[in-house]
């Protein structure tokens, strides 16, 4: 019955193929416009820079411009999941976007959808589509029953797209809109003469609308601040639920913003402790430590594996994941200081990483924790930070040491010249054997030392780890020297360089900075300094920790206002909703 079903449904879409096409150009066409926002950089690597420098004083209003953000695939899987059960989970692939103010999350304000990844997108679509009305799925999806299950019945129809489209939509869907969902599913109903398979058409239609795939803000005058705007609630709820939990907003969300409750102070202020004190808040931090600290990279890291054989595919997934897991439990599980994640010497082992960092080995993920006087110590001495941040074959100090300035300080280090010789760097002269000797020339040429200043004495103190991240005392038989400084403090070794960068302001402005530009999807830059100085000063006041910093930016008057000046991102709001989004 199953197949039966299956291939009725993937007759009509080919029966409506050509309407299909023209939908997908449409579609298209609205998400291009829509991504059209005259505020996006010109120039990536100047907007990078400027986006890391300290805030400007030019934006006197609070506040953020009005967004039009690509979901990401784990969003829309979480979305999915959370509306119709883990087991619906088609798979998901969205094309890269770039990497503005040091997050992908900013990125996706100025990204742009092809035809090419449309038509993917269609595919997860008519997959989830499929699920959802299968026959194994319907009886407990479906929260109505036809009449007759070879006919068309409009107020089944309308309960179950009506109830879908407020989640996917983020909003109550339109009377009209509606009408045309259920007009959909009635034409192909009536045509292959069962109700499911055309439910599931109207399915597929909705979830391909740009209003899913993206997130479009929206404003509203602000009562409050006449002649101001803030974001309407509706707005508001998607910016906190894909902020704090990684995923579209649930039903109580949904209803705090039909009640108004999210525009008062203490509605917004029980929403978001109710968010905060969720399970789900363990999905919004893994997103956003997967981002910011670039993890995105493990998809295409690999080693020499005749130098690192230890080094597998399986170690690659689980050097990721043993990173976010320790995130999760130090800052979520075990509400502790943001700093203690460069010190703490608690961890998540699993076989494969236990072979690579050379400890006993047990079935599973399990929670570990490395003795005193060993050189493993918080993050930076984990596989992921180390194997990343290397060379195929060899470490890297200067691969290290810029992620450490530009990942956790929030400082840019500038691009090499492109007439850089770099023939001593490589030189294969077998007297040098040690990475200290060789990025010793780095320091000698003028054109280069500037930056490997700021660089390589931070990075030398990680060289007792190899590229994949293995534990060394020698290297080429030469005994490796950690020590290093950094901005006026010496250290012996990478645990006293995790110290100091414990003690280092910089390190938790720069997160600061970084969650609220996730948060808002827009530059930190745009923000006024005095409003980062406050948010700085409510952070060391929490004790850095992370629940007290999101509570502070989600209840912020920033968060929610629209700032006026940036009117164009507005109309490029407007563009896919609703006339574009009609078309779907």
């Amino acid at each position: 019955m199953r197949l039966f079903q299956t291939n009725k449904i993937h007759f009509a879409s080919r029966a409506t193929n050509s309407v299909s096409k023209f939908a997908i150009a449409i579609a298209t066409a609205a998400v291009l416009v829509s991504c059209s926002d005259t505020t996006a950089p010109t120039a990536p690597s100047k907007t990078s820079a400027a986006a890391v420098s300290p805030a400007t004083d030019t934006a006197e209003t609070d506040g953020s411009p009005l967004r039009l953000r690509l979901v990401t695939a784990e969003q829309l899987h979480n979305t999915l999941a959370y509306i119709f059960g883990p087991n619906i989970s088609p798979p998901v692939a969205f094309a890269p976007v770039t990497r503005t103010d040091g997050l992908l999350g900013v990125g996706r304000s100025f990204a742009g959808v092809t035809p090419s990844q449309l038509e993917l997108y269609q595919k997860t679509a008519a997959t989830a589509a499929l699920e959802v009305v299968n026959e194994s799925n319907r009886h407990f999806l479906v929260p109505c029953t036809p009449k007759s299950e070879e006919a068309s019945d409009d107020a089944c129809a309308s309960t179950f797209l009506a109830s879908v489209g407020r989640l996917v939509y983020r909003r109550p869907l339109e009377a009209d809109r509606l009408a045309q969902y259920v007009g959909e599913a009635r034409d192909a109903s009536a045509r292959l003469k069962d109700f499911y398979a055309g439910l599931g058409i109207a399915l597929e239609g909705m979830l391909l609308s740009p209003r899913v795939m993206m997130v479009s803000e929206r404003s509203e005058p602000d009562p409050a601040n006449p002649g101001k705007e803030r974001l309407d609630a509706y707005s508001l709820a998607s910016r906190l639920s894909f902020f704090l939990w990684n995923a579209a907003p649930d039903d109580l969300l949904l209803k705090a913003a039909a009640s108004g409750e999210l525009h008062t102070q203490k509605g917004l202020a029980r929403t978001v402790d109710r968010m905060l004190a969720s399970d789900r808040i363990a999905s919004g931090v893994r997103a956003f430590f997967d981002d910011m600290l670039m993890l995105e990279d493990f998809n295409n890291l690999s080693k020499d594996a005749q130098i690192y054989p230890q080094f597998t595919g399986v170690a690659v997934v689980d050097a990721r994941e043993q990173t976010l897991r320790m995130v999760v439990d130090q800052l979520v599980t075990k509400n502790k200081d943001y700093r203690d994640i460069f010190t703490t010497r608690e961890t998540f082992l699993s076989p494969s990483l236990a072979a690579l960092y050379r400890l006993p080995s047990t079935p599973g993920w399990v929670a570990y924790e490395f003795p005193e006087g060993s050189p493993r110590m918080g993050i930076l001495t984990q596989a992921a930070f180390l194997a990343a941040h290397s060379h195929p074959g060899r470490s890297s100090p200067t691969l290290r040491g810029k992620a450490l300035r530009e990942i956790l300080l929030c400082q840019p280090v500038p691009r090499p010249p492109a007439n850089v010789d770099f023939s001593a760097l490589e030189n294969p002269d077998p007297n040098i054997r040690t990475q200290r000797e060789r990025v010793s020339f780095h320091l000698k040429n003028p054109v280069c030392a500037g930056c490997h200043k700021v660089t390589d004495p931070m990075g030398l103190a990680l060289e007792n780890f190899d590229a994949a991240g293995q534990y060394r005392e020698t290297e080429k038989g030469a005994k490796i020297d950690a020590s290093g400084s950094m901005d006026g403090k010496d250290f012996t070794d990478i645990r006293q360089l995790a110290l100091v960068l414990h003690d280092h302001p910089a390190v938790t402005q720069c997160l600061a900075r970084r969650v609220y530009s996730y948060g808002t999807g827009s530059p930190s830059n745009i923000v006024p300094r005095t409003e980062m100085a406050a948010l700085y000063k409510q952070f060391e006041a929490g004790g850095y920790r992370l629940r007290p910093l999101l509570r502070t930016i989600t209840l912020s008057k920033a968060f929610s206002t629209v700032r006026e000046e940036q009117a164009p991102t507005k109309t490029a709001a407007a563009s896919v909703s609703p006339a574009a989004a009609s078309v779907q």
